[in-house]
């Protein structure tokens, strides 16, 4: 794709958006009261937004690869600290996706060096080594998931600011498209 057909795309969303709510793009820009913040990971299959069909406005939303919590993570604690403190968001939402590249990468031992930190980060919360051959791939992605939640709730700037906002955990099948909330195994 090239960046005249983005421009193109974007001046179609103008154009819809206006039909349907000339007001729309005034309204934005008087700010945003998000209600959800939403950890997702990068994936470029598995846009929050997109696959909710939320429009602008209602989702905070931070990306990383396999939908990491990680207090090490300045970026992370940053948004997490924006979306509690000032945005006041009401519920936050940890939402892996089926097919993850991430877990993968982690369950099979990948030894690229520029992901090795990152990868470390999504083993710890996959089981040990010597049972992930006991489960599935959608069971390991369900697993991070449902780890990222703990760790979300452990987290200083959570505990903080954010005890009465509560976690919820998704899986988001490529294959299907639908959206799954997850429990523990």
């Amino acid at each position: 794709m090239k960046d005249l057909d983005l421009r193109k795309k974007n001046e179609a969303f103008i154009h819809k958006t206006k039909e349907q709510d000339p007001l729309f793009f005034e309204q934005l820009k008087k700010g945003q009261t998000p209600e959800f913040f939403v950890l997702s990971c990068s994936d470029s299959r598995v846009s929050p937004s997109v696959i909710t069909q939320m429009p602008l406005g209602q989702m905070f939303v931070h990306r990383n690869i396999a939908n990491q919590v990680a207090n090490d993570d300045e970026s992370f604690s940053a948004s997490l600290y924006y979306a509690l403190k000032h945005l006041k968001v009401k519920q936050i939402i940890i939402k892996g996706h089926t097919d993850c590249g991430g877990v993968k990468a982690a369950l099979l031992d990948n030894e690229e060096e520029e992901l090795q930190g990152w990868i470390s980060k999504i083993r710890k919360g996959l089981p040990d080594k010597r049972i992930t051959n006991k489960f599935s791939m959608d069971d390991l992605t369900n697993m991070n998931v449902l780890r990222q939640v703990e760790n979300i709730q452990q987290h200083p700037i959570y505990k903080k600011y954010g005890q009465h906002v509560k976690v919820i955990g998704y899986l988001f099948h490529v294959e299907t498209g639908e959206l799954e909330r997850i429990y523990p195994l």
